[in-house]
């Protein structure tokens, strides 16, 4: 059975700075009063500097709104669903879905305040081969970050083929096929507006509970590169092997030998999340985010002398999005969820049209202990 050791580590240094003694401003020199008795110098009021305002402003919350976490450690079990999904399609109405076998994995952690330590085992065991993933997103009353890196193994399967004839293409699906390989490697950054009344933290990290009801609007920005590799010989060798010889010429184009689409992918992104409070200690978020994206394709990189803003070419802008799903009961003590994360993006070049998905779910249930003083 394969195992991983997950570790995830959020260093609280802002939280730190603010614990930091402020510094005493200059103080007033000695008067002498008419009387020539010496007034003894007067202490300037302590001023905190810009960094620890700042700072400061980043975790100010109204409290009617959300109850800030009262304990140091948490033991929790959790279950993570990861899943993928690749659209591949054409002008000439060929459309093929490569998913892998699914990954389930479940185990105990540990966290004291902002750090967790867990072991996980795959329940389904599946040999991934040389399939690699991370997936982080750290949630701040102000502002969220999602960072992640995916990359494909060898244990793909075709989850869905269509093509405009009236063949029967029923007999490739769920059928493996190892021609497949994708990675995609990103970061995506947002501002919570309403940060003072809405918690993220609440709906995703179990730090807060939000008490009352309230929704909030979301802006960000959003960077990542993506590479999608077919291996299209073997792809029709294998609709000849299970629909018949010949298949493949009479329903492909099959002058496609193979397809290596590489990008960068620039986004900004607006959207709109809601905490319901729809029963004591119970919570429902959802959220989403649409991004206008403008892809950059590899060799557009390879040959651009000009500039990135001189050479836009609006023929390059695609819609992706981000959501966000939980509910959660959380009593202080005692918490249990459900929580979803999707990333999807669009690519469109010379006809040829590419989706890729991606998230993960996760049920979990943990307690807290060490009440903080």
């Amino acid at each position: 059975m394969k195992s991983s050791l997950f570790i995830s580590v959020c260093v609280a240094t802002a939280v730190f700075l603010l614990c930091l003694p402020g510094r005493a401003m200059a103080q007033c020199d000695s008067l002498r009063a008419d009387s020539g008795q010496q007034i003894p110098p007067t202490k300037a009021p302590k001023k905190l500097s810009w960094l620890r305002r700042t700072i400061r402003g980043f975790t100010q919350i109204d409290t009617t709104y959300i109850e800030p976490q009262r304990y140091n450690f948490t033991v929790m079990i959790q279950n993570t669903g990861s899943f993928d999904r690749y659209t591949l399609s054409d002008n000439s109405g060929m459309s093929v879905r490569f998913a892998p076998k699914p990954s389930n994995k479940i185990g105990p952690y540990f966290g004291w305040r902002w750090i967790f330590l867990g072991y996980t085992v795959d329940i389904f065991a599946h040999d991934a081969g040389s399939r690699q993933s991370l997936n982080l997103s750290l949630y701040a009353n102000q502002l969220g970050v999602d960072l992640f890196y995916r990359k494909s193994g060898d244990n793909y399967r075709i989850d869905h083929f269509s093509v405009k004839s009236d063949i029967s293409t029923g007999a490739l699906k769920n059928v493996s096929f190892d021609g497949f390989n994708s990675s995609e490697r990103g970061i995506n950054l947002y501002y919570i507006f309403n940060h003072k009344k809405f918690s993220y933290p609440a709906a995703y990290s179990q730090s807060t509970i939000q008490r009352r009801s309230c929704g909030t609007a979301l802006a960000g920005f959003s960077y990542s590169s993506h590479s999608v590799d077919v291996d299209w010989e073997k792809f029709y060798h294998l609709v000849d092997e299970k629909l018949g010889a010949g298949t493949s010429a009479e329903i492909l184009d099959t002058t496609r030998h193979s397809a290596n689409v590489k990008y960068i992918d620039y986004a900004l992104s607006g959207g709109y999340a809601y905490n319901w409070v729809f029963a004591k200690n119970w919570l429902l978020d959802i959220s989403a985010q649409a991004a206008l994206a403008y892809k950059k394709s590899h060799s557009d990189v390879n040959t651009n002398n000009k500039g990135f803003f001189r050479e836009l070419d609006f023929k390059n802008f695609n819609v992706d999005a981000i959501g966000r799903f939980a509910v959660v009961w959380n009593n202080m003590r005692w918490y249990a969820g459900l929580s979803a994360v999707f990333h999807t993006y669009n690519y469109l070049r010379n006809k040829f049209y590419v989706n890729t998905t991606f998230g993960n779910v996760n049920v979990y249930f943990g307690y807290n202990f060490g009440k903080r003083k």
